[in-house]
């Protein structure tokens, strides 16, 4: 009996051997295959590298030899950052360790194996590629960061490292207008800490979702590409979201295919949505609803969502709630909100506040007063007295056909309808939270680029799927005939192929939802605008406002009093801390002025 026992065992260990000799020679080969799990050693590489990308640091797993070091390392994580450790080898082991600090990220990793990578003959139109190169373009990168919903940089951060031969930052920039309109960053981990592997990394993809260029990703991802190939790096691999269809899609066509390589991040605010459960709902909710609310959850604040598809959720802390449908909140009254909503009385409420108006008349069936009204001002603006985004609003109407064709339009939205007269310039918006000013934009009307080939429509159907994309299906160019007739001003019809570099403007209306794109001015608007506004939100006597001027430019004084809004939409004013005043008014002791509080800073 004892020796058939002593058999046994024997047999079991012999086998329990067996079984972990095959188990670490796959976990060997898996390792080798995603180049992950091995620790160099201090003769080919750097012990428990890192690299500070500004937005938090990438902690390379595979240098760390026990993974207390890791999470260690992790645990030194920056206020307000995001570290990422990438690469790590035995994920449930790292995790088992630290359970209620650490989660696996939900992403995936994608290789392009950079000797068999072939570029494109394929040109980008309409922008360039280049490196970063001034203190402006880190700004203009950090906007992007922001309208993404990524972590910003310093932008002095950038500068800095400018020499830094680890980190690449390319942006692509708009061959017109000299905007910066997308970016994107490499990691050489040979440069990084003397990796065997002699990889690379890309990181913080972000194309502006106001740019109305096809192919900036993709003509970013292969300079990145190429860049590391001329290095002379064996791979370049990043990391995605799972149910990041678009970008997947993307690398899926430029050949990279995906590795079993893990990502370990700290429970924080920041990245409080990759591992918390869900709000029931939130996916349904718009984006103007979805910035409130991210806030809200960042800074502890309790959020029931009441009705989705109409933007309601109430928000609570302590033994404060405030229902609201996006920025329109408990805290604006009724009364403010009837005087926004019909525009007639809006004029006339700011007008005696002292803020410059249109001359206006209301629609009637009198050709002869239509007439007179437009003899006298040349051209004229039709509007519902009642509306929003931008429905049945013609702009820079100068015939009594046009004039009566756009009231017929406006009656369909609303039966009392504004004539104004036209203020030659651009659409200004500034919002006003607690009597402050908190983003000024400069909101322009939808154009399409000519490129030889392709027709108005065909142009107009693919920047409206450009601008759904990058609005959550908020922002689409119609086609009807206010497209058709302002297209009509340029001799050109919806059919026609528009020459190469020609740029045309499809709508007059510059309304968000109708195509238009908005582009931040806070930093350069003229004080009177500023003051102006103020003195509408107060004659209104409205805690959250989004004001409408027509000025000639953002940086100079003239303008004229367009319309109030009692529910601005508080996203793509980045980066200007919208949500944030939002949820400073409504709850004052949440977020950074608490915790100033606390520490006797205020």
């Amino acid at each position: 009996m004892t020796k058939t026992t002593t058999d046994e065992k024997a047999g079991r260990l012999r086998s329990a051997k067996a079984v972990a000799h095959r188990l670490k020679r796959r976990h060997a080969d898996y390792s080798s295959h995603a180049h992950h799990a091995r620790a160099p050693d201090a003769a080919t590489g750097e012990e428990e590298a890192q690299v500070d990308c500004g937005w938090g640091r990438l902690l390379f797993a595979q240098t760390f030899k026990e993974p207390a070091r890791l999470i260690a390392a992790l645990r030194e994580e920056a206020p307000e950052h995001r570290d990422i450790a990438i690469y790590v080898g035995d994920p449930h082991v790292v995790l088992a360790t630290a359970p209620q600090e650490l989660f696996l990220d939900p992403s995936h990793t994608f290789r392009l194996e950079l000797p068999t990578y072939r570029g494109s003959r394929k040109q980008p139109r309409g922008f360039f590629v280049r490196r970063l190169s001034s203190e402006v373009d880190a700004r203009a990168v950090n906007r992007i960061y922001a309208s993404r919903g990524m972590v910003p940089v310093r932008p002095d951060f950038f500068w800095s490292n400018r020499d830094n031969r680890s980190i690449t930052y390319l942006v692509a920039e708009d061959e017109n207008t000299g905007e910066v309109i997308g970016t994107v960053t490499g990691i050489d981990h040979r440069r990084a800490f003397d990796d065997p592997e002699q990889g690379s990394s890309l990181w913080c993809l972000a194309v502006d979702p106001q740019a109305r260029h096809a192919g900036i990703g993709e003509a970013l991802v292969r300079r990145l590409a190429e860049h590391f190939k001329a290095r002379g790096a064996s791979f370049m691999d990043l990391s995605v979201l799972h149910d990041n269809e678009q970008a997947i899609g993307l690398y899926e066509k430029l050949h990279f295919r995906r590795i079993p390589a893990f990502t370990v991040k700290r429970k924080n605010s920041i990245n409080e949505r990759l591992y918390a459960a869900p709000l029931e709902e939130y996916d349904v909710l718009n984006p103007y609803a979805r910035l409130i609310v991210d806030e809200a959850r960042r800074r502890g604040v309790n959020v029931e969502i009441t009705d989705a598809e109409g933007g309601f959720f109430r928000l609570s802390q302590g033994g404060r709630s405030v229902h609201c449908r996006e920025s329109l909140s408990e805290l604006t009254s009724g009364v403010a909100m009837s005087i926004c909503d019909d525009k007639a009385v809006t004029r006339r409420v700011v007008e005696r506040a002292g803020l410059l108006v249109p001359a206006q008349m209301t629609a009637a069936d009198d050709d002869a007063a239509l007439s007179a009204f437009l003899e006298e001002h040349g051209r004229v603006v039709v509007k519902p007295a009642r509306g929003e985004q931008g429905r049945a609003v013609a702009v820079g109407l100068d015939g009594l056909d046009a004039v009566k064709q756009a009231i017929s339009d406006a009656r369909d939205v609303c039966d009392r309808v504004l004539i104004e007269a036209c203020f030659e310039g651009e659409d200004l918006r500034l919002v006003v939270i607690d009597f402050r000013l908190v983003a000024a934009a400069v909101r322009r009307p939808p154009h399409v680029m000519g490129d030889g080939r392709k027709t108005i429509r065909s142009l107009i159907e693919a920047q409206s799927r450009r601008r759904s994309a990058a609005t959550g299906g908020e922002s689409t160019i119609p086609i009807d005939g206010e497209t058709e007739r302002c297209l009509k001003l340029s001799d050109l019809a919806l059919d026609d192929v528009l020459e190469k570099g020609r740029d045309v403007v499809v709508r007059k209306a510059a309304n968000l939802h109708t195509g238009g794109s908005i582009h931040d001015v806070t930093e350069i608007v003229h004080p009177r605008l500023v003051e102006a506004a103020i003195t509408a939100a107060r004659a209104i006597n409205i805690p959250v406002v989004g004001i409408d001027f027509m000025v000639r430019s953002p940086t100079e004084p003239d303008y004229v009093f367009i319309e109030a809004n009692e529910r601005p939409g508080l996203a793509n004013h980045e980066p200007q801390p919208t949500a944030e005043k939002f949820l400073d008014l409504l709850f004052p002791l949440s977020g950074h002025r608490a915790a100033s509080l606390a520490l006797g800073k205020l």
